[in-house]
């Protein structure tokens, strides 16, 4: 890339086409390059890495106050980039950015994450990728949120991100003088304490709400959970290598060629 040629960037989320996170983080990435967005016609949270077979996806470009943003797949978030690298972008993109997704995404909440999914999809397609998240699910104000998201953006295209990692940013629903700084943080460890809630339909047949509470297991700044809720910017690196290399040595040790 040049220095005259503007970026191409990928805009993804999981909470459809509609979350005002979107909205901000294209209109803040449209400060740097050029913008295409392609995210699900309808929220799609905890999806995590799924996508759709045996159903056929549909896309549809979506206007909003009479203008044309983006476009819409009837599927996951992975769908969405997938379609988009095959059938909606002419090239490749200069970088993937999935967000700013309501909730945080750190710990445990990070595996289920379909807004870390598209941008761990990204990766695997070998284009560098972030995914952000901002620390509440109401009353979210994202001034500050897509302030640093072009601020990280603009950082990793000139550096250069690690191969194989996604970063997953993590921000706090407070004013830009309350926050504390930035940390560079390792994923936390958590467990969510279900909650799982059975009612009765008109026929009488049981059904389910899954809730709970996540019960952190980190209490340390190293960690994403604990940073943020001491008011820092929490960035992780993600790694698309699940393996426990660690393990591996231990496991050998089990003989089962005998």
């Amino acid at each position: 890339m040049t220095n005259r040629q503007k970026p191409r960037i990928l805009v993804c989320n999981d909470d459809g086409i509609d979350a005002e996170g979107l909205h901000v983080l294209s209109a803040s990435m449209k400060k740097i390059g050029s913008v295409t967005v392609v995210a699900p016609s309808e929220p799609r949270s905890g999806m995590g890495h799924a996508m759709t077979l045996g159903v056929p996806l549909r896309v549809k470009k979506y206007s909003r106050n009479s203008r044309f943003f983006g476009y819409t797949v009837s599927g996951t978030p992975v769908d969405c980039i997938k379609v988009a690298l095959s059938h909606i972008l002419p090239e490749k993109p200069d970088i993937i950015v999935s967000g700013i997704n309501y909730g945080s995404n750190t710990a445990t909440n990070t595996l289920y994450s379909g807004t870390v999914g598209a941008a761990l999809e990204g990766v695997i397609q070998r284009i560098p990728s972030i995914a952000f998240s901002i620390t509440t699910y109401e009353n979210a104000d994202f001034t500050y949120a897509g302030k640093f998201a072009r601020k990280l953006v603009r950082k990793a295209l000139r550096e250069g991100l690690p191969p194989d990692t996604v970063l997953s940013v993590n921000i706090p629903n407070i004013s830009e003088e309350e926050i504390r700084g930035v940390r560079i943080t390792a994923q936390g460890k958590s467990r969510w304490a279900e909650n799982t809630i059975e009612r009765d339909d008109m026929y009488g047949n049981p059904y389910y709400w899954l809730s709970g509470e996540l019960q952190l297991l980190d209490d340390d700044i190293l960690y994403d959970e604990y940073a943020v809720r001491e008011n820092y910017i929490s960035v992780t690196p993600v790694s698309i290598d699940m393996t426990n290399h660690g393990a591996i040595k231990n496991i050998r040790r089990w003989k089962l060629n005998k």
